[in-house]
């Protein structure tokens, strides 16, 4: 397992909460933008469904085939997926709330959190903890992704594809 697959290093690094995304909606979550990791402590082999319990947002279906779970998994890995949560310009999001999109998702409910999605197809979903750290960097994301790319040459498990976040240069 790798140093930064730690709960201590994320620590470390500035991330808070450790909390269960069972118990999500009973804690506090900071409510500005920044980055999020999911994270998987169990040394047990994955288990997984063969359907998602996520609601089909704009009729897509959810479910991603077993065997691509089976292949996306990074075996003595901990952190499983990294989301990037921004405020908006309306000021009504940030990290709550997209914890709380993310987490009704995975329940069954047709909400717009289609990254991640392979999470509510492990059996132990409900008890994967989710860590937060603030942060208004737009490529903080990416930066995290690229970090795990150099050190095991793919994604993580439930990080499909690099998503939206990159990086700005100025000429």
């Amino acid at each position: 397992m790798s140093s930064r697959s730690t709960r201590a290093h994320l620590f470390d690094q500035g991330f808070e909460g450790f909390k269960r995304f069972a118990d999500l909606p009973n804690v506090p979550v900071s409510t500005l933008g920044g980055v999020y990791r999911v994270l998987r402590e169990s040394d047990d082999a994955p288990v997984f469904s063969p359907a998602s319990l996520p609601g089909r947002f704009k009729g897509r279906e959810p479910s991603v085939a077993l065997e691509k779970l089976a292949a996306a998994w990074v075996p003595d890995e901990q952190l499983i997926y990294i989301g990037r949560a921004a405020v908006g310009p309306s000021g009504r999001h940030g990290i709550a709330k997209r914890l709380d999109e993310y987490r009704r998702h995975g329940a069954g409910q047709p909400v717009g959190h289609w990254g991640g999605r392979c999470i509510s197809q492990l059996a132990d979903h409900d008890d994967l903890l989710v860590a937060w750290r603030p942060d208004d960097d737009p490529s903080a994301k990416t930066d995290l992704l690229d970090e795990f790319v150099t050190d095991h040459g793919r994604l993580r498990f439930a990080n499909l594809r690099r998503g939206d976040c990159r990086r700005r240069t100025t000429p």
